[in-house]
């Protein structure tokens, strides 16, 4: 029997029966995707992929303390599942007690829709999307300008059984639309991106339309150095510094002096004021438009990540409020050793409490200053201060006396996410953006433009 001909479900409770440790927990991932390409104003590629992962975690009680082994495989077929449950047993016997070791979760209701048949996606998820693009195309032809790009949806439905009775069912759609234009002599370039549920709420054309004007912008051309700028920071670039400060986050680094988040003299910072602007950064599963998991799935355990907490109910929570700072991420195992409360990771990234205001309000109410388009290439510097610097990208424009007046050159910054919110004069609308340079990882966020006074640009960079 083939991989894709035994349902997930079934496979699932097969791994569980076939099972001898103290304890098992099973992950099957069924996902599919479909995906669009163009180059030079034409499509070039299309195509759809599916496949399922299993993941087996066996987990064994021993005098020393309870150890776990993970093994996880691509396509595998009945015949191949019981050497992957044996595998996984023979890896938890082999290991020493697990640190972060707790009773497998239980108690939980089972997904309603558990045994029900995989969501998947196919090119029909473009059908609306694909006739627009190539009215997009033909404007961008007549403008002048050449659209490069790639479209991309996935859907996983995450099955999760336990030895102790749970039986979890997730469906995440992931859409991406990532649209560059250039100019023929290649000289001047713009990105914009949207992420997505089902491509029914993001328009191609208004891409172009955007980045036309982007192009507009850069006919003129000003050399600046290096210095600290006034500057906008759009919702794509909030995103991605608040991205790696979530994930810098934790609370039992922080309670162990090694991170932005620890109080000196021992403990942690939560409770301390990060931000004069009364911004609340948040995650919750059933953000509209932004739902995501409303479980832990961990496949390995590492950071605030724990196997042992697969199932465990994930809950709205509150990173900072207000401007305050209230959590920090923890597994079961470190909310123990922190005293801190339990607040596991989630799928998505909210921050809001600005001013309803949009970007080109926030431009038009500027002397003088930059207005980003997005950073790349973010690597941290120092973590305890959580510095980062990296590159801006695809267009850094001028503001003088309320209007963009021209593209500078691209710089090399170094800022840190935590300190920024510190600086911030003012935020703008909330809105749904795509984290560029995390969208391989993380891509449902919602943010707002942020004015920062001081910018620090590094150095001068001669990256595009």
């Amino acid at each position: 029997m083939s991989a894709r001909t035994t349902k997930p479900h079934e496979i699932v409770e097969q791994a569980l029966a076939l099972s001898r440790a103290d304890g098992c927990v099973v992950i099957a991932d069924e996902h599919s995707t479909a995906n669009l390409r163009w180059a030079g104003n034409a499509l070039t590629t299309n195509g759809v992929t599916r496949g399922r992962t299993l993941t087996v975690i066996a987990t064994v009680d021993g005098k020393e303390g309870t150890a776990s082994g993970v093994v996880s495989r691509s396509a595998v077929t009945a015949g191949e599942l019981e050497p992957l449950v044996r595998a996984a047993e023979a890896a938890a016997r082999g290991a020493g007690p697990a640190e972060d070791a707790q009773p497998l979760v239980g108690g939980v209701p089972e997904s309603p829709d558990f045994t029900d048949a995989p969501a998947e996606t196919s090119s029909a998820v473009f059908a609306d999307f694909a006739p627009a693009l190539g009215e997009a195309f033909a404007r961008a032809r007549a403008g002048g300008r050449e659209l490069y790009g790639f479209a991309n949806h996935e859907l996983v439905s995450t099955y999760l059984g336990t030895s102790t009775g749970l039986r979890l069912r997730h469906d995440q759609p992931t859409g991406t639309l990532e649209m560059n234009a250039k100019s023929p002599d290649r000289t001047r370039s713009a990105w914009a991106g949207r992420s997505t549920r089902d491509f029914k709420d993001v328009d191609p054309g208004a891409l172009d339309a955007e980045l036309a004007v982007r192009l507009g912008w850069a006919e003129r051309r000003v050399e600046l150095p290096a210095g600290r700028y006034e500057t906008l920071v759009p919702p794509t670039a909030v995103a991605d510094l608040l991205i790696y400060q979530l994930w810098s986050a934790s609370g039992r680094d922080a309670a162990e002096g090694r991170t932005v988040f620890s109080k000196p003299g021992g403990g942690t910072r939560v409770g301390d004021r990060l931000s004069e602007l009364p911004l609340t950064l948040r995650s919750d599963p059933d953000e509209p438009g932004l739902e995501c998991a409303p479980f832990v799935v961990a496949h390995s355990s590492g950071g605030d990540q724990s196997v042992f907490d697969n199932g465990l109910p994930a809950h709205a929570t509150e990173w900072i409020s207000g401007g305050v700072l209230k959590h920090l991420t923890t597994t079961r195992h470190s909310a123990g050793l922190t005293g801190l409360p339990v607040a596991p990771a989630l799928g998505n990234l909210i921050l809001d409490g600005g001013e309803d205001r949009s970007l080109e309000e926030m431009v038009a109410a500027t002397g003088r200053g930059l207005l980003l388009t997005c950073l790349w290439y973010i690597r941290e510097v120092d973590p305890a201060t959580l510095l980062l610097t990296g590159l801006t990208r695809d267009g850094v424009y001028l503001v003088e006396d309320g209007e963009v007046t021209g593209q500078v050159n691209n710089f090399r910054f170094n800022e840190s996410p935590v300190n920024l919110l510190g600086r911030a004069t003012e935020a703008g609308r909330t809105e749904k953006t795509l984290p560029r340079e995390w969208s391989d990882w993380f891509t449902r966020a919602a943010m707002p433009a942020l004015r920062v006074p001081d910018f620090n640009m590094s150095s001068v960079s001669q990256g595009v």
